[in-house]
């Protein structure tokens, strides 16, 4: 699962492997925060031959990891978990140093405890997404959606479904269905590329992606489907619930539902009406 964790602020990447139930962070991201380097890539390069035993230690604990770079392709970089990044973190001068260790401690200290409780990590999550600079009334959508989500992937499991291909086929057919768009073709339309496609979704978008996955899981529910042809069956009759849906709204109002518009365009819209809000009323005053 990858994932971007902020340290006061700032961006770091992280996967979470499920095997270990650890978090591998990169290094070059933890190095560019902790020393505002322009070029951490270079640094650590230095680093790790000025300081051989260092060098070392990462070349032996510190496994490459594939990660979303900034032109949202997956790559490959050096990532380390948190006892390995404390031993690193020994040999950087940085008067970050101490907050990030705390950081560190924390991120470790709110996985046990969303373990115990489910609820913190949804609240972590809101946190996140408010971070990121989401309006609430979108990270409420959000929230639900990944509730959602769960509920219909907990179906398909129950019903002895595997995750990867067989969920994605699945996946593929609901969008295909009540969007008119594969994952890939609306990803595509939205003009991304490894960002997650429900995260730049608009609020309709949203709303209807939650009827079609919840209409899935009540049909199975309901159902039973035995073999693959019969889930097929049952996502597509769901996700047409939600198709019937947005042709009426798009008949009601003369507007198409599936919005070529991302994250970054949403964020920025809303930062324009708050600006023009807050105009408005100083206008008044």
């Amino acid at each position: 699962m990858n994932s971007i964790k902020l340290f006061e602020d700032r961006k770091i990447r992280s996967v979470w492997n499920e095997e270990e139930e650890e978090w591998y962070f990169s290094i070059v991201d933890v190095i560019g925060i902790l020393t505002d380097s322009v070029n951490p890539t270079d640094y650590l390069k230095k680093l790790r031959k000025r300081d051989t035993l260092l060098g070392d230690y990462i070349g032996t604990n510190c496994p490459q990891v594939a990660m979303t770079t900034e032109t949202g392709k997956l790559r490959k970089t050096l990532a380390a978990q948190t006892a390995q990044l404390f031993r690193i973190i020994q040999s950087i001068p940085s008067k970050k140093a101490e907050p990030f260790k705390l950081w560190l401690a924390e991120i470790g200290k709110q996985r046990l405890d969303q373990i115990q409780d489910p609820e913190l990590s949804i609240e972590q999550a809101m946190t996140d997404y408010k971070r990121l600079g989401y309006s609430d009334n979108w990270i409420n959508q959000r929230l639900k959606s990944i509730e959602i989500r769960k509920s219909l992937t907990d179906e398909w499991k129950r019903l002895g479904l595997e995750e990867g291909m067989e969920f994605a086929v699945l996946t593929d057919i609901i969008y295909k269905t009540w969007a008119g768009k594969t994952a890939k073709e609306y990803k595509q339309f939205k003009n991304l590329k490894k960002e997650n496609l429900r995260d730049n979704m608009t609020n309709k978008e949203l709303v209807l992606n939650m009827l079609a996955e919840l209409s899935t899981k009540e049909i199975s529910e309901t159902t039973n489907p035995e073999t693959f042809p019969e889930h097929e069956d049952v996502a597509r009759r769901g996700s047409n619930i939600a198709k019937e849906a947005r042709l009426k709204l798009e008949a009601e109002t003369g507007k198409k539902v599936i919005s070529p518009q991302n994250a970054k365009s949403i964020r920025a819209i809303e930062q324009r009406r708050k600006n023009e809000h807050i105009q408005n009323h100083s206008r008044i005053k």
